[in-house]
């Protein structure tokens, strides 16, 4: 909707993922620039989303509104019936009959308890079924928001921290499903209970019940205020915490590089310092709702001081009863409860508003990639790749990675791609799953546009496997086969066979069943990239693209992994293009062509030997590699 700002603006686009600056020592709420993260012309249609998530359960929420109705008839049930069993007791005392004064004020008494515990069990099934409500739209909005999260690009999540998002997956969410579960049956009670009231007692009396609703307008004005106050409050705690919660990410990810460089200390003051911030803006809602809570019950009490003072001088003047003035005290005595309970409305409003202003901000982003209207499904077999002249530069940069770029790659033929760190190698493999969009030219597979094919077929053709290796906490096996889990167990078993891990893995006290914990912890780098390779040759895909995945593994198991790819590829299994990229020139031996990267654009392309001939970058590199020198070292880094 127009009302919900996209992700890109919200405050200033940078300073939305970074941590916020410190708050100032005096703590307003001019201070905290009410204007940057409240827009008021936002807020209904803000509230008329909020609403619409309800929809699926208008049913169920319908049931829980009617017994809300109920249960607040039942209550104003009350006033009516002590102010009948008043003037009914007096009138039968003054004439003499005690008895039955007794009698009225007996069945009166029953009929008390008789609508409490009507009251009650309707209270009970209102917020029992609001309660369930609340819990189904938290359910949907968590599908939402992860179904969301996995088919935004990355653009995206190259901006975005994870902490941020989780903050704004639970936190937020949580702030906006507790507004549906509690804040709106509050809401909807509070009303009833006066519209209804209201009605019952201006039969009575129409000018004492303008005296007792006189309370309404203050208290409403200063809900209002109190409302914009906590909402400015909401918005920058929120930030806050999600800047807790990207501490403790970090610091748990890496926690050994903590530990590693004594960073503990600094660590801790680092969440010390974020969290006294969080403190002071969670502090700083204590005056705010206490000062809105004072003057609302100052109001309340203020217009039940008028009731008394009013109806003492109407029954003095024969003008009303003593059972008329019980009802109209009564009726306010009912609506304490409820009025104290305006601040919790307003304080679960407000955080339902900041919340879903920073979850819809989610929501409504539009995936920059997505499948065409016309996409078409990309048919199994083959793997010829080719790229036609492809530039590409990050979106909103405007320096280009890659220029011109031209090359093919033919089923069972292996490409090479070397160049120095920033020379656009590892983008070059992430255009070929449409990771990202070319800016100029185009990337064929087997004739067919990758842009013209849908996304899932086209990832499902492609695997990288990168440097960055991640494996889940998972068994060995389960991560072997995460592309396809139904894979079979022979299938898994050669794959990992290929890739060299499955003598430790039937080493394992489990064998392929043994988890390999957080981010495959128990084993070694070299075995971490081992394990990815296996879950790419596992896949079988048209294209298999190794970005620097042999970094890690020994001299020994690298002529052993190349050995084992040479005879796939002459066996037809995962016989489609493969692409390697390596800084160690020794990996690339094998290929058929090798292209040269320097600054995005391809200074040098040939097979190794004519390379070598050649004498340009790729002989001095290979010159440097080949020699060890400690000196050729520093020399080779210099020049990658």
């Amino acid at each position: 909707m127009d009302a919900v700002r996209d992700i890109d603006q919200e405050r200033g686009g940078r300073r939305e993922w970074g941590s916020p600056p410190d708050l100032p020592e005096r703590l307003t709420l001019a201070a905290l620039n009410p204007r940057e993260v409240v827009d008021l012309a936002a807020m209904p249609a803000m509230l008329r989303r909020i609403l619409a998530l309800m929809w699926p359960y208008r049913r169920m929420l319908g049931v829980a509104t009617l017994a809300t109705l109920a249960a607040a008839l039942a209550s104003l049930a009350l006033p009516r019936m002590l102010g009948r069993a008043v003037d009914q007791a007096r009138g039968l005392a003054e004439a003499g009959g005690t008895s039955g004064a007794w009698t009225a004020l007996g069945s009166t008494a029953a009929g008390v308890l008789i609508l409490a515990a009507l009251r009650g069990l309707l209270l009970m099934a209102s917020g029992y079924l609001g309660e369930k409500a609340g819990q189904q739209v938290g359910y949907d909005l968590r599908l939402a928001f992860f179904e969301r999260l996995q088919i935004l690009g990355f653009d995206f999540h190259d901006r975005v921290h994870t902490g941020e998002l989780i903050t704004r997956g639970m936190l937020d969410l949580e702030g906006v499903r507790g507004f549906v579960e509690q804040g709106l049956q509050k809401l909807v009670l509070l009303v009833m209970l006066l519209v209804v009231g209201a009605t019952l007692m201006a039969l009575v009396d129409p000018v004492m019940t303008l005296l007792a609703l006189s309370f309404v307008p203050p208290v409403a004005l200063i809900a209002a205020r109190t409302g914009f106050g906590m909402r400015v409050v909401w918005s920058r705690l929120q930030e806050r915490m999600a800047q807790l919660t990207r501490i403790m990410e970090e610091n748990l990810q890496g926690i050994r590089v903590v530990r590693a460089f004594a960073a503990t200390r600094y660590e801790r003051e680092r969440f010390l310092h974020a969290s006294a911030q969080a403190l002071r803006l969670a502090n700083f809602r204590i005056p705010i709702r206490a000062r809105g809570v004072t003057l609302m019950q100052t109001a309340f009490y203020a217009a039940m001081g008028l009731v008394v003072w009013a109806g003492a001088h109407r029954v003095s003047a024969g003008r009303m009863t003593v059972g008329e003035l019980t009802q109209f005290l009564t009726f306010m005595t009912i609506l304490q409860q409820p009025v104290r309970q305006i601040i919790m409305i307003v304080n679960s409003g407000a955080r339902a508003t900041s919340s879903a202003q920073r979850l819809f901000a989610v929501l409504d982003r539009v995936p920059r990639l997505a499948d065409g209207p016309q996409a078409l499904q990309l048919p199994t077999g083959g793997g010829h790749l080719r790229f036609e002249a492809v530039s590409f530069r990050y979106p909103g940069d405007e320096r280009p990675v890659l220029h011109d770029i031209s090359f093919e790659v033919a089923p069972g033929r292996l490409l090479g791609i070397v160049g120095a760190p920033g020379s656009g190698k590892s983008t070059l493999a992430h255009l070929i799953p449409r990771f990202y969009d070319v800016s100029a030219g185009r990337i064929m597979i087997d004739g067919h546009d990758v842009r013209a094919l849908t996304l899932s077929s086209l990832r499902e053709a492609v695997a990288i496997v990168a440097q960055d290796v991640f494996l889940f906490d998972q068994p060995a096996a389960a991560n072997i086969a995460y592309a396809v889990p139904d894979l079979a167990e022979e299938h898994v078993v050669a794959a990992a066979a290929a890739a060299r891990i499955h003598d430790h893995l039937t080493g394992l006290p489990e064998g392929y069943a043994t988890r390999v914990g957080e981010r495959g912890v128990s084993l070694s780098g070299g075995q971490r990239q081992r394990m990815t390779i296996a879950r790419g040759l596992a896949l079988e895909p048209a294209v298999l693209v190794l970005d620097d995945s042999l970094s890690a593994v020994d001299t020994a198991t690298e002529a052993q992994l190349r050995a084992a790819l040479r005879e796939r590829r002459r066996a037809g299994r995962g016989g489609g293009a493969t692409i390697v990229i390596a800084h160690r020139l020794s990996a690339l031996a094998d290929a058929d062509e090798i292209i040269v990267l320097d600054r995005g654009r391809i200074v040098e392309r040939g097979t190794h030997a004519f390379l070598l001939a050649l004498g340009g970058h790729y002989a001095a590199l290979w010159s440097l590699q080949s020699g060890g020198l400690a000196e050729g070292q520093d020399r080779r880094e210099a020049v990658l």
